[in-house]
């Protein structure tokens, strides 16, 4: 990552040690780091002041399609990712004895493009072994070989660090989808060391690169593989006796007493033949032989406190098997007191550039060499870590006591250093597993300020894990520092871890973590009025809703405030709700209908299309949050609904207009049940029928209140025909119908009589004595009319010779 992305406006002072020095000025503030990413189809720029901003990103700051590196540039990536070569004389090469086999095993099975699991015991030797099958695999694949680390990594970690070692795609980090494309395309040999998952999560990872061949190495604690993935086994054992007689000879540069074969074959027994232990054997015999060569520097070392100058024993089998304690007390002041710090931060250690700030000793970098020619560490990717049980066996011996003391030093140091202006991304990165143990060791804080010290590592290292692309350590520095964060009680700053989280689970496309982590800082900031923080964490929530595309949960804005008359459920009507246009005149206006097209005679609650305001005053529409498909889906059934109503609207309008087919049945008519050659006929008052008692209204222009005007037919007691109600809404009370009005000319456009067409009518009145519903004895049984509105009610002829189309 370059360092020209640092901004000198939005700075903030760093950390500084104590030099000893008095201040006499204010210390000048250190640029922030500030770097634009591209994550998937988002443009990131990490903001470590006030939180990362997040934008879709715009067409012109688009990256190109990743170009594969060369051969060259492959090589160079993977001699920079082996660990630094320690200073001082060098530790004796070993060859790799009794492992003929395995390696033209591991070398023919690669080659013919299956993957295999090299299983073995810590200590075994599997870290040479997979180093000399990768020299053999070198021309076998089209990629190459790619060396990679497993310790401390998830199957999408090790997606992300395998594209990035065979693409050249500087600032980008893409999506889920295009990572899973760019990696089936990968044709390597990937070598896997320190696996530390299994089953399904080991053939996701194959699954995801089916043109590589993968030799993964991992200890029998490890899950298995699942049944299906393919992956064939070997097995890894303990070297032979004459083998392990043979390495320890070669480690300590000289041959055997027979006193000392005699102790190894002991140390053979007891081992298992683990190659770690002879290597570390050889060690403790090379500096009995320093010891026996200057007889000064036998009084430094209190294990040999009453020995004679001449005479050094051979240490005893139980000291052979767990020799870290002995090796270290035999070791320099710096390098026990690196051992110190590497057991306060679980086994890591630090990169021996700042091993002089931490021991407080100039050549402290030097115990580096020592550690390692001792066999007390292993590689691990680029760095050291204590090798197999050495931990365990210094623990023991009372290492760590200041293991909290050492961890807040170095969380301190770390603190300074990852936020200094001069430190790129990539180097950050690199120490990211000893800055995550300094910073894991100081919550729960065991003493006061330690919480505090966290989050100032936090918001160091966070930052330039972001910008040097390596998202799982940004992730856990972010976790870490927000329970830190509460745990201190400082606000602000947990705030400010939400925020990044949420805009992590943003561009990973976890949205549900998104949006709960962001209205978390938002609030939170609220109440801080922090202004800045604020809108950029609305930003980011707005994107979420964005990629959501749907409602809003608790009838919130995108930016988190409370919206009262947001409703949720699914049937909720498009934005600015259904076109009036669609809407027959009858459904908005007419009778038993209310201001938001919302039916009164019945519980069933309509769709609602707008909400009137009190007073009668104009309509007040509100717009549901809701998603893109959900309202097309309610868009289309509100206008099949309205086309529905308005059809049958509209015919039984048109009906009562037509001449009666024959004597069939009409409104306001009785039927006779005798005559079925063609159906039932009416029963057509005559001139001389007396109206039924009742039927003449008293104000024919007053109407009175309740009252109901019914559709189907109503006659009296007696059988006689009761006062009807025409097509135009006037009764009928002298017995005699009313006359015909003209015929309506239909609109060619609308399918509805013209105005210019239509007759105008009294508005219909019904008596205060008319009933709501009446029986009619003359259909057997009687038939019940429920009061209904006049304009939705009126049936259609079932004759298409009059004009109508049949009901269904």
């Amino acid at each position: 990552m370059d360092n020209d992305n640092f901004g000198e406006g939005a700075g903030q002072a760093r950390p500084q040690r104590d030099t000893g020095t008095a201040d006499f000025g204010q210390p000048k503030p250190a640029p922030a780091r500030t770097v634009r990413l591209v994550s998937g189809d988002f443009l990131l720029t990490v903001n470590p002041v006030d939180g990362s901003e997040i934008e879709p990103c715009p067409p012109g700051e688009q990256p190109p399609r990743p170009a594969r590196r060369s051969a060259s540039e492959r090589a160079e990536l993977l001699r920079a990712a082996q660990p630094p070569v320690p200073p001082g004389p060098p530790a004796p090469r070993l060859p790799l004895l009794e492992r003929d086999e395995e390696r033209e095993r591991l070398v023919r099975l690669l080659g013919r493009g299956r993957s295999v699991r090299l299983t073995g015991p810590a200590g075994s030797g599997r870290s040479a072994l997979l180093d000399i099958v990768a020299e053999d695999c070198a021309d076998l694949a089209p990629d190459g070989v790619v060396r990679l680390s497993g310790y401390h990594r998830t199957p999408t970690e090790l997606l992300y660090e395998l594209f990035a070692v065979v693409h050249s795609a500087p600032k980008h980090r893409p999506d889920r989808d295009a990572l899973l494309q760019y990696v089936r395309e990968i044709g390597a040999i990937v070598v896997l060391d320190d696996l530390e998952f299994g089953g399904a999560a080991l053939g996701e990872l194959l699954d995801a690169a089916p043109e590589c061949a993968f030799l993964v190495a991992a200890t029998p604690d490890v899950p298995a593989p699942a049944a299906d993935s393919h992956l064939e086994e070997v097995f890894l054992a303990g070297l032979g006796r004459s083998a392990s007689l043979d390495l320890l000879q070669r480690a300590v540069e000289r041959p055997l007493t027979e006193d000392e074969a005699n102790w190894a074959g002991d140390l053979w027994f007891e081992s298992e033949g683990l190659p770690l232990r002879f290597i570390q054997a050889g060690a403790l015999l090379r500096q009995a032989d320093s010891l026996r060569s200057d007889p000064d520097e036998l009084d430094e070392y209190t294990p040999f406190d009453g020995i004679a100058e001449v005479e050094v024993p051979l240490p005893t089998l139980g000291e052979g098997a767990a020799p870290a304690s002995l090796l270290a007390s035999r070791l320099s002041e710096a390098a026990r007191d690196t051992l110190h710090f590497a057991v306060a931060l679980g086994g890591e250690v630090p990169h021996q550039a700042h091993l002089p700030a931490l021991v407080g000793d100039t050549h402290a970098d030097a115990s580096l060499g020592e550690l390692m020619a001792c066999g007390l560490l292993s590689p691990v990717g680029s760095r050291y870590r204590l090798a197999a049980g050495v931990l365990a066996q210094l623990t023991e011996k009372g290492y760590a006591e200041d293991a909290v003391d050492r961890a807040h030093t170095a969380a301190q140091h770390y603190a300074w250093w990852s936020g200094h202006p001069s430190v790129t991304p990539e180097r950050a990165v690199a120490e990211a597993d000893a800055v995550l143990a300094a910073l894991t060791a100081m919550v729960p804080g065991q003493e006061a300020g330690h919480p505090s010290a966290a989050v100032l590592l936090a918001r160091s290292a966070g930052p330039a894990f972001a910008a040097g692309l390596h998202w799982g350590a940004w992730e856990r520095a972010l976790r870490v520092g927000s329970e830190a964060a509460r745990i201190a009680g400082e606000v602000a700053e947990e705030a400010y871890f939400h925020h990044e989280l949420g805009v992590f689970a943003l561009c990973t496309g976890n949205l549900d973590r998104a949006r709960a982590e962001l209205e978390t800082s938002i609030g939170m900031r609220g109440a801080l009025a922090d202004k800045r923080g604020t809108v950029a964490g609305r930003r980011a929530l707005a994107l979420v809703t964005d990629r959501e595309g749907g409602l809003v949960p608790a009838g919130r804005t995108p930016a988190g405030e409370e919206v009262p008359a947001a409703r949720h459920e699914e049937s909720a009507s498009p934005p600015g709700g259904v076109p009036a246009a669609v809407l027959p005149p009858g459904l908005r206006t007419g009778p038993g209908m209310g201001a938001v097209g919302q039916s009164k005679s019945t519980e069933e609650p309509a769709t609602v299309v707008s909400r009137a305001s009190a007073g009668g005053a104009k309509p007040r529409r509100f717009s549901v949050l809701g998603g893109a498909r959900r309202n097309l889906v309610a868009a289309g059934a509100g206008a099949l609904l309205a086309a529905v109503l308005g059809t049958v609207v509209t015919l039984g309008a048109t009906s009562d207009h037509q001449d009666p087919p024959g004597n069939k049945v009409r409104n306001g008519q009785s039927a006779n049940e005798d005559d079925t050659e063609n159906g039932l006929d009416a029963d057509v008052p005559t001139d001389g029928s007396t109206p039924s008692p009742g039927d003449e209204p008293k104000n024919p222009g007053e109407v009175t209140p309740g009252a109901s005007s019914s559709t189907g037919s109503s006659s009296t007691p007696g059988g006689k025909p009761s006062s009807r109600e025409t097509p135009e809404g006037m009764p009928t009370t002298s017995g005699k119908p009313t006359p015909k009005p003209p015929k309506p000319t239909p609109s060619t456009s609308s399918g509805r009589p013209t105005p210019s067409s239509t007759p105008s009518s009294t508005p219909s009145t019904t008596p205060s004595t008319s009933p709501t519903a009446s029986e009619s004895p003359g259909s057997p049984g009687g038939s019940t009319s429920a009061s209904a509105p006049i304009t939705s009610s009126a049936p259609a002829s079932n004759d298409p010779s009059a004009g109508g189309s049949p009901v269904i």
